[in-house]
């Protein structure tokens, strides 16, 4: 499918997941049993529904082939495949953090982000 996968998050999980190692699930990871993830083209439309407003979020950036078979893509929203993770968020898989610290509207990812995508 792709490369990288997305993660987002509150700044203090994200302070938690480096103090305990791994992301404790919370919300909809928690009800649903597995970590959702996003794709790099994903990662806009995944703010808009479910961060719009929020402040002090941050986004990680993971390598997919570190997941294994843990990974997998499955229908969601719109029917579109999105990456879900059937086992811990570890700490030591995070390739790169980007802070968006003000998330306002439809606006919320930096002007210079780009997904890293391949495939």
């Amino acid at each position: 499918m792709t490369e990288w996968v997305y993660k987002i998050l509150p700044a203090a999980h994200w302070l938690q997941m480096q103090a305990d190692g791994a992301l404790i699930p919370q919300g909809l990871d928690a009800s649903d049993g597995f970590v959702h993830l996003s794709s790099g083209k994903q990662v806009a439309e995944t703010l808009a529904k479910h961060f719009s407003g929020q402040k002090d979020l941050m986004l990680l950036r993971f390598q997919a082939a570190a997941f294994g078979e843990a990974l997998r893509w499955e229908v969601s929203r719109a029917g579109h495949l999105f990456p879900h993770l059937y086992a811990p968020l570890r700490q030591q898989n995070v390739v790169q953090v980007l802070a968006l610290p003000h998330c306002k509207g439809d606006n919320l990812l930096p002007d210079d982000w780009q997904p890293e995508e391949t495939g």
